[in-house]
């Protein structure tokens, strides 16, 4: 690289980092300034402009602010208080992103509960929540009605929409409550420490856990977003990801809203209607997973595609072979990468485009960042420490351990889960001196050089799938009660050509098993991203000396029918599971059959 371009890149770099600096730098745990605060803040200075358009509707952001404000006026008279928590179990809509924004400003926590949950899964994030009300739709209510006798304490539920008899209607509620904002007083002893959101993110066992997302790790989404986007006032983000996620739900509305842009939402993501709707609505960016990003390059070419004013996209997960892809072909001026960890304190943005790259954290500013790899041993699958006891940190080209040290500064606030014991699982002690506290990502990555850092694999069990984090054990767990099941092992394999891990499952089965009845099962009791792609039937479980069961030799064979002895099975979307031929293994590993 030339003198002059490395100049370049290091401007652009530069330029990026004070820009988000200087969004965040004010935030401090102790403040009585929350997230609710910045964004009345924002209504107040673009109260005429246009904040939110959702199925052909469009609200100011002071009309924004008024359903807020009938929100945190119906949660004040239903008593709720500081602290108490509402659920939040419906899909993308108009309202979503107003109901916590409006129950925060009475400092109610709501828990942002994943719509594609049924069952267990549903039911235990309710648990846990330890939500007394539920906001769903007429789409979710019937989801909720039935996972109600696994949960212990059912929340009251309210249907935003049209209710039947014996539910309570809560648009018939909002008309009498008032859309001037509440006395401020209701939260004046509220800091920036205290939690705002729970955000369900799988854990590498067990069913989802709940991430506390403080009012300060909300504002360093949203404000982290406006400064690393440079969003301006006529910027329409177009928002086709959940809101129940951070990256969609905090990090492309604080990146529009904080700064007087307005967010072009979608109720789901649509790879066919994607450009069409992009170029409709004058998006200038839109938020990707890695995921969404594959869909769009596997589409065929059209017109629209080409002509759009998109200047910026911006996400996560975005696979090096479909960068240059998404730049040249969609003509995208600039795409900007981050990593961060919803629950953790680790968090970097790839500021001046370096394809492949999650984020950049060069040796020269080490001070500004609280990120270091550390040497990982994947086979006891811990760090590892040298004669002295304390953890050897990644050369350049060495992978390693991705973790943040923990102290009181805003940026490297842990809040962690919240089951405290699951919280201290995630922390890595006395690591380079005695006394210090380091947040383990679970991420494995590798840097070069210049400081460039690499997404290598997920630490554990829990692998990635249609941009959703799956737990093998929750889905074993399922598995093994289903009828004929004896035991199961669930692992991810590579699918050649698409992101993440494809589900897998291993299975030793009794006389009683039929695969036409599992499927059933399985579509019934997992959502569609953790039902197992594969299945194959094994005579009997391999494990370890201490009782585990061994994957390796397992992900090793994949799904190749060549490779593997027994019953194979494939999930067609349309006829279920059926048997694995040579042919359809063939159609997969080409790309050209339909997952």
């Amino acid at each position: 690289m030339s003198l002059r371009a490395k100049l370049q890149r290091e401007w652009r770099f530069l330029r990026g980092l004070n820009r988000t600096l200087a969004r965040v730098k004010s935030i401090a745990p102790d403040s009585a300034n929350l997230a609710c605060d910045d964004l009345q803040a924002a209504v107040e200075r673009w109260r005429d402009r246009p904040a939110l358009t959702f199925e052909g509707r469009t609200v100011t952001y002071g009309e924004m602010d008024g359903v807020a404000n009938r929100f945190a006026h119906w949660g004040k008279g239903l008593n709720l208080r500081r602290g108490q928590t509402v659920a939040l179990f419906m899909p993308n809509r108009l309202e979503y992103f107003c109901i916590w924004y409006g129950l925060s400003k009475i400092g109610v926590v709501t828990a942002l509960i994943n719509n594609q949950l049924a069952g267990l899964p549903l039911a235990h994030c309710l648990n846990i929540s330890g939500a007394t009300h539920v906001i769903v739709d007429p789409e979710t209510s019937p989801v909720f009605e039935a996972a109600k006798t696994l949960i212990e304490k059912p929340p009251q539920q309210w249907v935003l929409g049209p209710a039947t008899s014996g539910q309570r209607d809560l648009t018939q509620a909002l008309k009498s409550c008032s859309q001037l904002p509440p006395d401020r007083v209701v939260r004046e002893d509220l800091r920036a420490r205290d939690t705002a959101l729970l955000i369900f993110t799988s854990g590498t066992t067990g069913l989802p856990k709940a991430a506390r997302i403080t009012h300060v790790r909300a504002q360093l989404y949203m404000r982290g977003f406006a400064g690393a986007t440079g969003a301006r006032p006529f910027d329409r983000i177009y928002v086709a990801l959940p809101l129940y996620h951070a990256t969609g739900g905090l990090c492309a509305m604080g990146a529009a809203l904080l700064n007087g842009g307005s967010v072009v939402l979608k109720k789901k993501f649509s790879a066919s209607h994607f450009w069409t709707d992009v170029r409709e609505e004058g998006c200038t960016m839109f938020v990707y997973i890695g995921e969404l990003c594959r869909y769009l390059v596997n589409q065929p070419a059209s017109e629209d595609e080409i002509k759009h004013k998109i200047r910026l996209a911006f996400g996560n997960g975005l696979r090096p072979d479909i960068w240059p892809v998404m730049k040249e072909r969609f003509r995208i001026p600039e795409i900007l990468e981050f990593y961060g960890a919803t629950e953790g304190n680790v968090s970097m943005f790839n500021f001046d485009g370096q394809e492949g790259a999650i984020g950049r954290a060069p040796r020269w500013l080490r001070s500004r960042f609280n990120i270091r790899l550390v040497q990982f041993d994947v086979e006891t699958e811990q760090p590892v420490r040298g004669l002295n006891g304390f953890c050897i940190e990644a050369g350049p080209g060495q992978i390693g351990e991705c973790i943040g040290k923990i102290g009181s500064d805003a940026r490297a606030e842990y809040s962690g889960y919240v089951d405290k014991a699951a919280s201290e699982k995630k922390v890595l002690h006395d690591v380079f001196e005695k006394g210090d506290a380091w947040f383990a990502t679970g991420d494995l990555m590798k840097s070069d050089a210049d400081g460039y850092l690499y997404f290598v694999d997920r630490i554990g069990d829990t692998f990635r799938w249609k941009g959703e984090n799956v737990s093998t054990n929750e889905v074993a767990e399922r598995l093994q009660a289903t009828p004929g099941v004896q035991e199961a092992n669930v692992y991810g394999v590579a699918v050649e050509g698409a992101e993440g891990r494809a589900g897998m499952a291993a299975l030793v089965v009794g006389p009683k098993f039929d695969i036409k009845a599992f499927g059933a099962q399985v579509a019934q009791d997992l959502p569609s991203y953790a039902q197992p792609l594969f299945v194959r039937i094994l005579p009997a479980m391999d494990t370890t000396g201490t009782f585990k069961l061994r994957k390796m030799d397992l992900i090793a064979d994949g799904y190749d029918p060549a490779k593997i002895k027994g019953p194979l099975y494939f999930h067609d979307p349309k006829r279920g599971y059926v048997k694995l031929t040579k042919a359809t293994h063939d159609k997969i590993a080409a790309g050209t059959a339909r997952l």
